[in-house]
């Protein structure tokens, strides 16, 4: 009857583990989805802060350009186009960021990166440990009872 009961037990145990593994799976896949689903919120949010910036510094650049423009005919002077040549390379990038490939080419540098410099991204002192985040939240928490 022991051997009956044991065996029973055995291939509930065994159940139990299956479920967590699964459930355990199930949770890392949900992590790992959110946060993928956060890194895109932010980087729309940041094209949409780029093609909002462009509009503001698009009506810039016009109206600097139409006044350093009558202001170089006025004078008679071409220094007062000068400012234009830098201006152009700013809206020029703006423009890229909002509309343009600049994040498929730093997504494909970054690629890069990843499979050819991978000594580039090592961090100092290494990954942190469990043990070095222990260490220093204990030395935290003394910190702050000690005040």
């Amino acid at each position: 009857m022991g051997f009956f009961m044991s065996k029973a037990m055995d291939e509930s145990l065994k159940k139990q583990q299956e479920f967590m593994a699964a459930n355990s799976a199930l949770q890392l896949e949900r992590q790992m989805l959110m946060q993928n689903e956060m890194r895109q919120r932010q980087v729309a949010m940041q094209i949409a802060w780029s093609r909002e910036i462009i509009k503001y510094f698009g009506t810039f650049f016009g109206l600097t350009t139409v006044g350093l423009t009558i202001g170089a005919m006025k004078k008679k002077s071409p220094r007062f186009l000068v400012p234009i040549v830098p201006l152009s390379f700013i809206l020029a990038y703006q423009y890229d960021v909002a509309y343009g490939t600049l994040m498929m080419r730093m997504k494909d540098e970054a690629e890069n990166i990843i499979d050819t410099e991978r000594t580039r991204l090592e961090m100092p002192k290494g990954v942190p440990t469990f043990e070095v985040i222990e260490k220093a939240r204990r030395a935290r928490s003394t910190f702050f009872i000690n005040k």
